[in-house]
């Protein structure tokens, strides 16, 4: 058994994200395991860039409410208690809704080679992305 020590939290850059976003690393795999595990907060209208990883991520909605999409689809809400997975490469964003804090904890998983990224990321999810119709219910 193993006991990991709490790290400092992390304040997300402007080059990946759009408004505040913390997160704290909770665990971090040293080879052979590679599972990656973030608690991640967003400030109400705080949102990634759109991104994909190259194993796929699931995201495990904490508390407040949680705006999802995948390119090309819609804008789903997830709430407390709700897991969403993005498959492998599927480019997607992620973030709170404009009126409250979400929380969720994102997993995935690195891939062991160091010619290819866990993550890429891509353009600055727009106001007018975010601001799109979007579903209620379970993603």
């Amino acid at each position: 058994m193993e006991i990991f020590k709490r790290k400092s939290t992390s304040k997300g850059s402007a080059d990946r994200f759009t408004g505040d976003v913390w997160w704290d690393v909770l665990h971090a795999g040293q080879g052979p395991s590679r599972a990656r595990l973030n608690l991640v907060r967003f400030a109400p209208g705080a949102r990634s860039d759109w991104h994909t990883h190259a194993l796929g991520q699931t995201l495990h909605v904490v508390s407040g409410v949680a705006l999802v999409q995948a390119r090309g689809g819609e804008i789903v809400e997830a709430r407390a208690g709700d897991t969403v997975h993005t498959p492998p490469g599927e480019e997607h964003w992620h973030g709170a809704a404009p009126d409250a804090f979400m929380s969720h904890l994102a997993l995935w998983e690195g891939t062991g080679d160091p010619d290819v990224p866990e993550t890429i990321w891509g353009a600055k999810v727009t106001n007018d992305e975010y601001a799109a119709p979007r579903r209620t219910g379970h993603a």
